[in-house]
């Protein structure tokens, strides 16, 4: 997946991580991360521009499921779901009404309630190829 660069003085958008498996996802216990992000920018970006690995086996382009999160507050400042997302995210374990694929997410309003994203410990990817 490629990430965005984005100009610092952008990045005023507040949002939490809240991961269940912390030393999965970023190798420290650190199970609180509250980041910057930028308008346009979807949370599958802001999570992995932050060292937050959060699980993306199709890239980031609405093919899978393995970057399932669920977000806890600020939804109305995220672009609405599709009708792609919502067909791939049924196919996660787990499912709740707050369920999101990161990569789908992006950050469309800059006011509003805080983001929170929480990401399941369960959210790994077992099978993965070795690099060539």
């Amino acid at each position: 997946m490629h990430i965005r660069p984005i100009d610092p003085k952008d990045a005023v958008i507040a949002v939490t991580f809240r991961l269940e498996d912390p030393e999965g996802l970023t190798g420290t216990d650190r199970a609180e991360w509250t980041v910057k992000a930028a308008r346009g920018q979807n949370l599958l970006e802001v999570a992995m521009g932050n060292q937050i690995n959060i699980e993306h086996a199709c890239g980031g382009v609405c093919a899978c499921s393995t970057c399932h999160v669920y977000v806890e507050g600020g939804m109305a400042r995220l672009s609405p779901s599709t009708e792609a997302e919502e067909d791939r995210v049924e196919e996660a374990p787990g499912l709740q009404r707050n369920s999101r694929l990161a990569c789908q997410c992006a950050i469309d309003k800059g006011d509003g309630e805080a983001i929170v994203v929480r990401v399941p410990a369960w959210n790994r990817n077992a099978v993965k190829e070795d690099a060539h």
